[in-house]
């Protein structure tokens, strides 16, 4: 049986042997351009990858350089037009078999991104079956592309309207869902014609270059390339090459501003999925038990490290009381762990010792200004950077935990007397990239859905994707659209042709 450490009712469970084993497992860590990696060279800097379930070192990556950036550029700009050349056929065959091959090693991804995030395996496993199912969707989707039909708008002049790639795609990935997230950007761009030079983040770049070392062989030396290293120096010099001709983006909001400043001098397009506090509204006629249940996992899902995480509730003042109860007796059944303690652990650490220093932070202050923790509240024994599940309630309107991405297993409960007013606050933060909205009247739940402002707003449940619809939010979770056919429309450009045919 797995080790036990007790901090006051929570407790941590300890996988006998410690960290997860993935010595064997690992990609080469270099970076990874022209179709290899690059020949070992250890004179520069490198950064630790760390396993925040035991803060034990695993690896180390190297700091890329403006230099390695413009090798990578070079490398995918030689070979966009060979790769845009393909027909929707090859290239949707090509993505299939790199599909297959995730597939075929989804324990090893799996257990590689479990070891670099601490993510227990419920979550790290459905992160590999979410990357196959991007790159099935995609290969499918780009053979059934739709645009207006060729006609004659003007007289005597026939109009087509062609789909074109862009060219070379810069792509900087979060720590949170590193594998996930790189599908979501790689296979559409892929997809669409274009050639890619990818920055992982430098906490949790396994998997993205062991997705290199395994697809490898399967694309043109070219079509796709990673480089490791910080935002400063890769993102900078990604944003800013000319030569790239989008960069695409999810991470931190400031992230996001720095990289569209770096994209502003040669106008190349930019593609930003930033933050988000979910306001999770539910009304006097809401099912209680099922919000309760559903916000268990919508709330607390890669231990609250995600953007669309059902992080603020408001609920009418009528049912505050029963419905907190409900919801703090679900987040007590939390198995809190490092994932090789079990397939029954549900809420792994934070990623890092920096951000978990920030998500503490964010508790004490709330301690300070009177808001109570009904349950969780703050950090767990170590080793390991792991914070207790928790749900902050007495939240008065306006507060930094209700206001701020927080992005850890905390959730803030605030109340409202009137649907004006649960609107109004809903739309009161800076982010808008998702909500939800929890009434049993039909009516109320179209109107509150429209007027509530983000990008996806759910009706009687959160976070449940689909590769079918689009992933993407408003004003400052950013703008452009993850997954659907709406990802290949963002990859690509139109251009229209007219041909004057009067005689």
């Amino acid at each position: 049986m797995p080790n036990t450490t007790l901090t006051g009712h929570v407790a941590v469970s300890r996988a006998p042997g410690g960290s997860l084993n993935v010595r064997d497992d690992l990609p080469p860590t270099q970076h990874y351009i022209a179709g290899a990696f690059d020949v070992v060279d250890n004179s520069g800097p490198r950064t630790d990858v760390v396993d925040p379930s035991t803060e034990q070192v695993i690896a180390a990556v190297p700091q890329g350089t403006a230099a390695d950036v413009d090798r990578a550029v070079a490398a995918a700009v030689a070979a966009k037009n060979d790769w845009a050349r393909l027909v929707p056929k090859e290239r949707s065959l090509l993505l299939h078999r790199i599909a297959d091959r995730i597939e075929q090693n989804a324990e090893v991804l799996a257990r590689l991104e479990s070891a670099n995030t601490g993510k227990p395996f419920e979550v790290s496993n459905d992160d590999v079956a979410g990357t196959v199912d991007t790159f099935r969707f995609m290969a499918g989707a780009l053979r059934a592309t739709t645009s207006m039909a060729a006609g004659d708008y003007a007289e005597n002049h026939l109009s087509v309207i062609l789909r074109e790639p862009l060219g070379v795609v810069g792509v900087v990935t979060p720590w949170n869902y590193p594998l996930l997230m790189a599908a979501w950007k790689i296979a559409p761009i892929l997809a669409a014609g274009n050639t890619v030079v990818i920055k992982p983040s430098e906490q949790t770049p396994l998997t993205t270059l062991k997705f290199a070392e395994l697809v490898g062989d399967l694309l043109p030396a070219g079509v796709f390339n990673a480089v490791s290293g910080l935002g400063p120096t890769v993102g900078a010099r990604l944003a800013e090459h000319p030569d790239v001709d989008m960069i695409a983006l999810t991470g931190s909001v400031g992230s996001g501003k720095a990289v569209a400043r770096g994209a502003a001098d040669t106008l190349k397009r930019v593609h930003l999925e930033l933050g988000g506090k979910a306001p999770v509204v539910i009304f006097a006629d809401a099912d209680l038990d099922d919000a309760a249940v559903s916000l268990r996992a919508a709330s607390y899902w890669n231990s609250g490290q995600e953007c669309g995480a059902a992080c603020r509730i408001l609920v009418h003042e009528s049912v505050a009381e029963e419905f907190t109860r409900k919801l703090v007796e679900q987040v007590s059944t939390f198995v809190v762990g490092e994932p090789g303690a079990g397939d029954t652990v549900e809420i792994g650490p934070l990623v890092s010792k920096a951000h978990f220093e920030r998500v503490t932070a964010y508790l004490e202050r709330a301690a300070q200004q009177g808001i109570t923790a009904a349950i969780g509240g703050s950090a767990l024994d170590g080793p390991g950077y792991f914070v207790a599940p928790t749900v902050l309630v007495g939240v008065p309107d306006g507060a930094e935990c209700a206001r701020e991405e927080i992005f850890g297993p905390v959730v803030t409960v605030e109340t409202f007397t009137d649907e004006d007013e649960a609107i109004r606050r809903a739309n009161d933060v800076p982010f808008g990239l998702s909500a939800s909205v929890w009434t049993e009247n039909a009516r109320r739940s179209h109107e509150v859905a429209a007027r509530i402002d983000a990008g996806t707003v759910w009706v009687n449940s959160h976070l449940v994707l689909a590769n079918e619809v689009p992933w993407g939010g408003f004003k400052g979770s950013g703008y452009g659209r993850d997954l659907s056919i709406y990802a290949l429309d963002d990859y690509s450009r139109t251009k229209h042709v007219m041909h004057n045919h009067g005689r």
